[in-house]
């Protein structure tokens, strides 16, 4: 009889801790992203992400980044890490000092997955922008490649890209670098970690201008890719 007894009890256990298990896989990485519609030239304003993971406040998120950039000027952005208040809240004062359209993301690491909400904000008078058509064929795409800071040449470097999808983490993607100089092309495949983030490892052997090509795949038809050019100093 014990002996049934502790079966019993080990099942028991067995099933409880799965369905612990399963309660943490279904828990999901949410950033509520707030920011008024509109300001003034010269008025600060302040950025906020509310981050929760399931029903609990993130506290202690990794990553809290607000990266800022005008309406076609990607190249050009801003990356301000944010004050954690260790109530979920993480904010930013931030001052636009002329007319625009601004867009900007909040760039958010906990629980080892990665969302990263976009929002804009109309300063002043706004402005008149072309066609910002990002060119991919899939709805509800994006990638968003992190820039490299001063690259050096023989230094190693992490190339790392976010995927998205309808604002989400895009996960299980066959993601590949391409990287174009002097008509030599290295391909290197790229690991996922934390989700929806892919990184891979390369050394720039030679000073100048290289062509980086992000090739992303999965198992069914989706193709895209974007060039990004990066200048390695010596």
């Amino acid at each position: 009889m014990r002996k049934y007894t502790t079966v019993l009890i080990a099942l028991i256990l067995a099933l409880f801790l799965s369905a612990c298990g399963e309660e943490e896989e279904l828990a999901d990485l949410d950033v509520q992203f707030n920011l008024p519609e509109t300001a003034e030239v010269g008025e600060e304003v302040e950025l906020e992400a509310v981050v929760t993971y399931g029903d609990e406040k993130v506290t202690d998120a990794s990553q809290m980044d607000f990266e800022i950039w005008e309406r076609g000027d990607e190249e050009n952005s801003e990356t301000i890490e944010a004050e954690n208040h260790e109530d979920g809240t993480y904010t930013i004062q931030y001052t636009f000092e002329d007319d625009g359209i601004y867009e900007m993301y909040a760039h958010t690491t906990a629980h080892q997955l990665h969302t990263m909400p976009l929002k804009e904000i109309t300063i002043g008078e706004g402005g008149e922008y072309e066609d910002t058509d990002d060119g991919f064929h899939t709805e509800g795409f994006d990638m968003h490649f992190m820039d490299i800071e001063d690259p050096v040449s023989g230094e190693e470097q992490d190339l790392v890209v976010h995927i998205m999808l309808d604002e989400e983490a895009f996960e299980d993607l066959d993601v590949r670098y391409e990287i174009v100089n002097n008509g030599e092309h290295d391909w290197i495949d790229a690991t996922e970690d934390p989700a929806g983030e892919y990184v891979a490892p390369y050394t720039f052997e030679e000073i100048g201008e290289y062509e980086v090509v992000i090739h992303v795949e999965d198992d069914e038809d989706l193709h895209e890719h974007i060039t990004i050019e990066v200048e390695v100093a010596e």
